[in-house]
């Protein structure tokens, strides 16, 4: 800043000069290079610049920003200006300046509570568990040969189609195979024991063929000795036999999986296993049990198991030819539709017919204990029949064989029959026949 009356050249003098203030001004050094500047500038606007300092103040604050002039080039123009709100009406006079109602949502209850939402169904739900880094390798399970349980065990099992029954094929066949069966009951004792131990191992066989056809990995060959070795065991021993091997069984079981292999369903092999062993072999070797010399004397035994077998084959053929004539009832049709209940009350009725005419020509039977017999096997031969039915439609097959024309396997002939035996061994025993 300087004056007009002083100089920078020469030295200088260490005097003070004097302002005159009607003759001389103050200038500032650089306020004409910059007042044209301002003049070239095209967007400066006069009405937005200061006033000079030196100008009488007019009591006005001025705006930093014209904006009426520009909210037709300025894209902010349209944010409204801070206001101050200090009483209540400023709130009232200024609420449309400011619109909350985005802020809403459609569902009311869900802005309330954000922390409960629905997924979706393509959502994937992760559990909240740690993962390592380096997961650890999953051990390797054996495949599952057991089927899935469901609600309905039996939904999805195809069952094996066969021919539908020959009534005439099925009636020479029985014929056939009771005038065998009856000469070998004359032939004498040891020849129906190999008769029974025969029959028990062709049925265990026929059910562990049904158990592999589903999947499943039962021990065939120990099962089929170890039943074989229990009938031979009871016609020597008599009961004592029973624990014997059966608990022979279970640990040569458990020695023939220690080796099985990895795909193999361990428990659905031992369960096949031990349940044919059971159901065949236990049930069976009452059977040998009857005609063991250790049992009856004077070979009561002998006629006692021909009782067995007689009042099963009247039961059985009762029901077939008076079920087809007269039955339209099932007796349970989850299980065996083709049993119905005229089948079973004529089967009953033949039972007690036989039991009470014909067995009493048989020594040392009576008629009294020929009908009583005839009364208790009547309802356990049915059983039989409709516990085969259940493991057949479980298994999803239609026969356990197809040994015996018309009749399927010779198991599909025994299943009542297996439960007459050890029924017929205790009636004996309470009705003190022996």
């Amino acid at each position: 800043m300087k004056s007009d009356d002083d100089s920078f050249e020469g030295e200088p003098t260490g005097e003070v000069p004097v302002v005159s203030a009607t003759d001389s001004r103050v200038t500032v050094t650089g306020a004409e290079v910059a007042a044209e500047v301002a003049d070239d500038a095209p967007f400066i606007d006069e009405a937005t610049l200061l006033p000079h300092w030196t100008d009488a103040p007019t009591g006005q604050v001025p705006i930093v920003v014209a904006r009426e002039a520009a909210q037709s080039d300025d894209p902010w123009a349209a944010i409204p200006a801070p206001a101050w709100r200090e009483g209540e009406a400023d709130w009232v006079a200024h609420e449309d300046q400011f619109d909350a109602s985005f802020l809403a949502s459609e569902n009311r209850e869900q802005d309330l509570r954000p922390w409960e939402f629905t997924l979706s169904d393509d959502t994937v739900v992760v559990d909240e568990v740690a993962i390592e880094e380096t997961p650890r390798p999953e051990p390797v399970r054996a495949a599952r040969t057991r089927r899935t349980a469901t609600h309905n065990p039996l939904a999805g099992r195809a069952v094996r189609q066969s021919a539908p029954r020959n009534v005439t094929m099925a009636t020479f066949t029985g014929v056939l195979l009771a005038a065998v069966v009856g000469a070998i009951f004359l032939a004498g004792t040891l020849p129906v024991a190999v008769l029974v131990l025969v029959a028990l191992g062709w049925g265990a066989a026929e059910a562990f063929a049904a158990f592999r056809m589903v999947g499943a990995h039962p021990a065939t060959v120990l099962g089929i000795v170890a039943v074989l070795t229990l009938g031979v065991a009871t016609y020597n021993k008599g009961q004592a036999a029973l624990g014997a091997v059966t608990v022979l069984t279970v640990i040569f079981g458990f020695l023939w999986y220690l080796s099985a292999e990895k795909k193999i369903d361990v428990l659905d092999g031992i369960g096949a296993t031990f349940f044919v062993y059971v159901w065949i072999g236990v049930l069976g070797s009452y059977g040998l049990l009857m005609i063991s010399p250790r049992s009856f004397v004077d070979n009561h035994g002998l006629a006692y198991l021909f009782g067995a077998v007689l009042l099963t084959v009247a039961n059985d053929s009762g029901a077939l030819f008076v079920g087809r004539s007269l039955g339209r009832r099932p007796l349970n049709t989850a299980l065996s539709p083709n049993k119905t209940v005229g089948g079973t009350i004529g089967g009953t009725v033949i039972t007690l017919l036989v039991g009470f005419i014909v067995l009493p020509l048989v020594s040392p039977w009576t008629r009294t204990a020929g009908l009583e017999a005839a009364v208790a096997l009547s309802i356990v031969v049915p059983l039989g029949d409709l516990f085969e039915s259940m493991v057949k439609r479980t298994l999803g097959i239609k026969d356990l064989g197809r040994l015996l024309p018309g009749h399927g396997g010779l198991l599909d002939r025994m299943d009542g029959l297996l439960f007459a035996l050890p029924t017929m061994f205790y009636l004996t025993h309470v009705l003190k026949l022996g």
